[in-house]
């Protein structure tokens, strides 16, 4: 039952090892492939034709993301990664407007998703996963009220 909706207080000092190790090098990682991979999300016969090899950095991407989700397997589950993956993202997307932006936006969402999840979850005596995943649901829909923000400024 663990693994499905995973248990963040289950989490021993050599699995945080294994997370920071493995965070840092998949930094790292994606750091070196960045801009083939935003070449290539952009256009990619634009990619291709700058010598760039979109197609080496999507194979990476893809080997990144299943490394992300070996590795928080124990702490979210398999149930709500999918969740910790998207809505981050999505929120901050609604929000910036630049890629390097939507990156820093999407990592400061989700460490305030797990921050205010795990107290939540301590203050209603909850399942820290879903309150993580319901803590990242509030900021999203705090984002969309940005957006209906700024399409009044505009009008």
């Amino acid at each position: 039952m663990g693994l499905l909706f995973g248990d963040i207080l289950a989490v021993t000092v050599d699995d945080l090892l294994i997370i920071w190790i493995g965070g840092a090098l998949i930094l790292l990682v994606l750091k070196l492939i960045w801009k083939p991979l935003f070449a290539s999300t952009v256009n990619y016969e634009l990619a291709e034709a700058e010598g760039l090899n979109p197609d080496r950095a999507k194979a990476i991407f893809t080997i990144l993301m299943a490394a992300i989700i070996a590795i928080s397997i124990k702490m979210v589950g398999l149930l709500l990664i999918t969740g910790m993956l998207i809505i981050p993202a999505a929120m901050a997307r609604n929000i910036s407007s630049s890629p390097q932006k939507m990156v820093m936006y999407s990592i400061i969402g989700g460490l305030l998703s797990v921050i205010l999840g795990l107290f939540s979850s301590l203050e209603f005596n909850t399942a820290s996963g879903p309150s993580i995943i319901a803590a990242s649901l509030l900021l999203f829909i705090l984002s969309l009220l940005n957006i209906k923000q700024s399409i009044k400024l505009k009008n």
